[in-house]
Parts: C-alpha cells; structure tokens; sequence
C-alpha cells in the first residue's frame, strides 16, 4: 500500500473513531449528568479539559500577544455560540427526554450545515450552491418526519421529545454560526491554538454564568458516578476527540471527511440500541437516511467552497 493511501487510511479511521465518540458521548455519558445544573454541567465540561491542556499546551498563551482585536472578539463569540450556548442547548435536549428517544436528539443537532451555510450567506455574502434549497428543505423535512412521524406535533400530550427537538435545532444554529464565525479567524491559527482558545473562553464565559447563577455547588452536588462520567468525557469525547477530529480532516479530502462523520449519528442509534433497546419506526429510518443524504451533500459543497 503506497503512503497516500495509508494515510488516507489513517485519517478515515481519526474521523470515524472521533465521530463514534461523539455518539456514544450524546446517548450514554452526558446523559448520565442529569441530577446536575446545566450551567454547571457544561462549564465543568470545558474547564476540566481546558486545565488538562494547559499541561501540554502552555506555549499557547504566546499567540495571546499577537492577536488583534477583531480575532479576541471572535473567538469569544465562537465560544459563546459553539461553546457556552450550542451546548447548554444540547445537553439541555440529552436531559429532557430521560433517556427516551436520545437518537432523534443526536440525529437533529446534525442539521447544523443547513445552519451554517445560511449564516455564510447572509453575513458574509458568500453564494449558496443552486442546490442548496433543494437539499437543505429535504434535510428539515426529514428531521420532521424523524421526530414525529406522521403525526401532527401535539404539544397537550406532555411528551418532552418535542422541546428536546426544539433545543436540538437551537444547538445545530449555534453550531452552525460558530463554524461561520470560524472563518474570520480560524485560518490564521492553527487548531491546537484554536481548540485551546476556544475552551478557555468557554470556560471563563461558563465560569462568570456559573457565579451569577449560583450553581458553582454543583462541585458537592456530583456524586462519585458523575466524576466518572466527567472524567472520561473530558479525556475522550471532549478534547481528546476534537483533536483526534482534526488529526483525520488534514489527510483526507473533503468528501471523504463529509462520509466518515456519518458514523456520529450511525453510532447514536447504534448505542441507543445496544443501551437502550431503542429502534426507529420504519418512517424514522427512512428519514434518517434521507437526512443523512441531504447532509453529506450540503457538507461536500460546504468544504468544497471552503478549499477553494
């Protein structure tokens, strides 16, 4: 096997694993968390890892000497969208449904291209491919048809799959706008310096969220099964599998990238399955698959323009 294709290898198998990790976090980790306070849930989540790399990434602090004004401004607003906002709204989604129906959830924060490549448009005027409508209204109708079926959405029948589908949605524009603000700095760092940044933004706008919501007593509230739990989120899909994401997209190109995140949503149901005895009804597989579509093309025409 030449080199290029070992590193092809290579890179596919960091994306999978990474998106894998992602999965299993969104159905059985965080999760897990659900006795805690979302402020305190989220902001441990960044500043647990944030001090492990402060271990290994010290050297980091240099670029703070170097960054204009317009670059501080927007890595706070990636970590208050990306970071502060889209995941209170996730893991908010991941608490609501009680360990019911954790796949729809996972599955509907994947709609964040739609997002991002609206955003893109409107605020920096960048051109939408001509079959963006086409495919972005095909992805919204799938998450439609993936939450409720056939069914007209009730809001009197008390189920909190609805809402938790409302923050899902929240979390893929956050997500979505944090990738569009991406492209006014990120390029000119690197994405060690960039993760880095990001949590440690993350972690002070958590932080002072923290204080003013009272909540920094969820240090004596965690049980030892929270820590755990923490802990490992912290090692593996927090940053660890963010880095490890990074290490696979610099060696594949960007359609090969756009079919191995689909083992993020593939390994929510999967996991939902294996922990959960979860299954989608036939029209919820069916949306599944038509979503999926949908967002790999949206994201292949994203990075595509991206690269260029």
């Amino acid at each position: 096997m030449t080199k290029s294709g070992k590193t092809l290898i290579l890179g596919s198998l960091a994306i999978c694993f990474s998106a894998s990790l992602w999965g299993l976090d969104g159905i059985l980790l965080t999760p897990q968390l659900y006795n805690l306070n979302i402020v305190f849930v989220v902001f441990i989540l960044h500043a647990l890892p944030f001090t492990l790399m402060n271990l290994f990434l010290s050297r980091e602090y240099r670029h703070l000497r170097t960054l204009s004004v317009k670059e501080m401004v927007f890595l706070a607003l990636i970590a208050l969208t990306g970071g502060a906002l889209g995941t209170m709204a996730i893991v908010k989604a991941l608490f609501l449904v009680e360990f019911q129906d954790l796949s729809i959830v996972v599955l509907l924060q994947k709609l964040q291209p739609v997002f991002a490549i609206t955003l893109a448009a409107i605020l920096l005027r960048e051109k939408m491919n001509r079959n963006f409508i086409f495919w972005a209204s095909l992805a919204i109708l799938s998450g439609y048809f993936l939450t409720f079926g056939f069914n007209l959405p009730n809001l009197n029948t008390g189920s909190k799959t609805i809402f938790a589908a409302g923050y899902s949605l929240i979390a893929a524009f956050f997500f979505g706008a944090a990738t569009v603000l991406g492209k006014g700095v990120l390029h000119n760092m690197s994405f060690q310096t960039a993760t880095f940044f990001r949590y440690g933004f993350t972690s002070l706008i958590m932080l002072i969220l923290v204080l003013i919501t009272g909540t920094l007593g969820g240090f004596m509230m965690a049980t030892k099964i929270n820590w755990i739990v923490i802990v490992i989120i912290s090692l593996t899909v927090g940053s660890g599998a963010i880095f490890l994401y990074y290490f696979g997209l610099k060696k594949v190109p960007a359609m090969l990238a756009a079919i191995c995140e689909l083992c993020f949503p593939i390994s929510a149901i999967v996991f939902d399955y294996i922990f959960h005895d979860k299954v989608l009804s036939p029209v919820q597989w069916m949306s599944v698959g038509l979503m999926l579509l949908a967002i790999v093309r949206l994201s292949i025409s994203r990075k595509t323009a991206r690269e260029q």
